[in-house]
């Protein structure tokens, strides 16, 4: 087995476990980690050239805000909820923008709102 392998199997492993002990709260914690983590990487891609990459990236960046916007809790959430799921909509489509027009400004656009809307959950822990 060599370095990377094992490496990815660690990753696997410890991811599994972080989600099964961790509570709704860290989940979306967890969430707002892999796509802050996604986009980063989406936009090193289209630095350097990586279309196969650039596109794994956002389509997993615009998976998990699907997730996210699964997560929402319209009946207790309200117009909060309904507010963030048209963030999460404008996030998704600004990611596919960014990945249509190879536009790093965009992903730079999707970072910073979703930075701001993890931020504040954390504060909220």
């Amino acid at each position: 087995m060599n370095y990377q392998t094992a490496a990815a199997s660690y990753n696997q492993v410890k991811t599994h476990s972080a989600v099964e002990d961790a509570s709704p709260h860290k989940l979306i914690d967890m969430l707002f980690d892999g796509l802050l983590e996604r986009i980063t990487q989406a936009k090193g891609a289209m630095q350097h050239n990586n279309v196969e990459l650039k596109g794994s990236r956002i389509n997993s960046a615009i998976n998990i805000v699907n997730g996210l916007r699964e997560n929402l809790n319209h009946e207790q959430g309200g117009e909060i909820s309904a507010n963030l799921d048209g963030l999460y909509v404008f996030v998704q489509n600004t990611l596919a923008e960014a990945h249509r027009e190879n536009n790093m400004d965009k992903l730079d656009t999707a970072y910073t709102l979703i930075d701001d809307i993890a931020s504040a959950w954390k504060q909220i822990g």
